[in-house]
């Protein structure tokens, strides 16, 4: 191991008093509402609250914890694409009849989670100068949660734009509709088995024909 390298792990603290504590208050008042967490000590903290619990995690941290700062709110699909992320996708071959292949298991990002959809949202305390970001799984066939915006109304459009792009519905939103996308579009184009079907009217972009350099012979494939 370099010099380097031990001088980077002892950089790293084992732990982290502050963001343990933070954890902690958030843990005693939503109680059972906490279904799991991680700490990256000296970097971050994420917290994975139930679905119940989402608006009252909201309120917490703005009104109690001091994190007055709203960041962002989005989602995250989890399943592995069925058509690959090259630009050698299956989607083609699923266009021509060929069956797309299965899902590989899914597998969640730290403080864990137990369904393909979760929402999550990132909010700073710009005194302590410290961020935590929650997370909440939604079940497959009920993608609901409670909205933000009476507590961070800047959560407005974040949430409109994850409505359209992943189907999640925030419910008590003042007006979800379209930001991107025409008010007729059907689908969610951030869900992974939604087929990009543009790619297959059309080459895909990053496939172009190579021009030579002045002075080369020939182009190497």
């Amino acid at each position: 191991m370099s010099s380097a390298d031990t001088t980077e792990e002892e950089a790293v603290p084992a732990t982290d008093e502050a963001r343990e504590q933070l954890l902690a208050s958030i843990t005693a008042d939503l109680g059972e509402g906490v279904v799991g967490s991680h700490i990256r000590p000296g970097d971050d903290l994420w917290v994975r609250v139930d679905r119940d619990a989402w608006l009252d995690t909201a309120r917490l941290l703005r009104t109690k914890l001091g994190f007055h700062y709203f960041s962002f709110i989005s989602a995250i699909d989890w399943m592995p694409s069925p058509y690959g992320r090259s630009m050698d996708s299956r989607v083609d071959l699923v266009l021509e009849g060929v069956e797309a292949e299965e899902p590989q298991p899914i597998e969640q990002g730290v403080a864990g989670g137990d369904t393909r959809f979760q929402v999550f949202a990132r909010v700073n305390n710009v005194v302590t100068n410290m961020g935590v970001t929650i997370k909440v799984d939604l079940p497959d066939d009920d993608l609901r949660v409670t909205t933000w915006v009476p507590v961070y109304p800047g959560a407005n459009w974040h949430e409109r734009e994850c409505w359209e792009m992943f189907g999640i519905e925030f419910t008590g939103h003042p007006g979800l509709r379209h930001i991107y996308l025409p008010g007729a579009f059907e689908g969610n184009p951030m869900r992974k088995d939604y087929p990009l079907l543009a790619r297959h009217v059309r080459p895909w972009p990053g496939i172009v024909d190579v021009e030579a350099m002045p002075g080369d012979d020939e182009v190497k494939s």
